[in-house]
């Protein structure tokens, strides 16, 4: 459980940060309908699991071919994970919309009617698949952030870590589309700068965790060798 309650955490400090995902789930709760953008939310949901599936998955299999590169691993991944924390700490927290900038884009042609009318689901699913796995940021993040975490569990255990960090998926993205349909009005950067100060603190701590974890790795080796 313990393990388990980790990758949640990690998870949601991981996914909540406002980028391309978040985006397109945000818009989706703010200018679709409920049904809509519930079942967008659900969408990215499934492409965000398969992508921490496919880091976590394919770094521990070089781990576990190479040993010698979980050392590695922890260093980059610990510097890594920092950067993204201080990243997060100095975002200011500016948000803009796609409803929004279509409308910067298209002033006197967007209507109230053409804000609310729902893409195709075809289109969602490839939107979605898009922002999720043709993001070179998550795509790297996701790499060293889970695959440095794996290199310090065992094998058992790390399938309670990745199952918190697939709850916290579904648990982030569905909670805020339910969020924002009651409360869109009152959803302002401000909210956002608060929610990624909490997550650069939390980020930041398991990047010290991974390199603390990564000096004790040194040791051991030291002491083989």
């Amino acid at each position: 459980m313990l393990i388990f309650l980790q990758g949640l955490t990690m998870g949601l400090a991981y996914v909540a940060p406002i980028g391309t995902q978040n985006m397109f789930v945000i818009n989706a709760a703010l200018t679709k309908t409920r049904r809509m953008a519930y079942l967008t939310a659900l969408i990215v949901v499934f492409f965000d699991v398969t992508l921490a599936l496919a880091c976590f998955l394919g770094v521990g299999a070089v781990l576990e071919l190479w040993p010698v590169t979980k050392t590695i691993v922890l260093l980059v991944g610990s510097v890594l994970v920092v950067l993204i924390g201080i990243r997060l700490l100095r975002d200011k927290g500016e948000v803009r919309t796609v409803a929004e900038a279509d409308k910067a884009d298209k002033a006197d042609t967007v209507t109230e009617a053409d804000r609310t009318t729902n893409m195709p689901l075809g289109k969602v699913i490839v939107n979605a698949c898009v922002v999720t796995w043709l993001n070179p940021q998550a795509l790297i993040d996701g790499t060293m952030l889970l695959g440095a975490f794996r290199a310090t569990l065992p094998v058992d255990e790390g399938w309670h870590f990745v199952a918190g960090v697939m709850c916290a998926s579904l648990v982030w993205f569905m909670g805020i589309t339910v969020i924002l349909h009651v409360f869109r009005h009152r959803f302002t950067p401000r909210i956002i700068r608060w929610i990624n100060i909490l997550c650069g603190v939390v980020i930041v701590g398991y990047g010290i965790k991974l390199f603390v974890d990564f000096v004790m790795s040194m040791v051991h080796l030291m002491s083989i060798v």
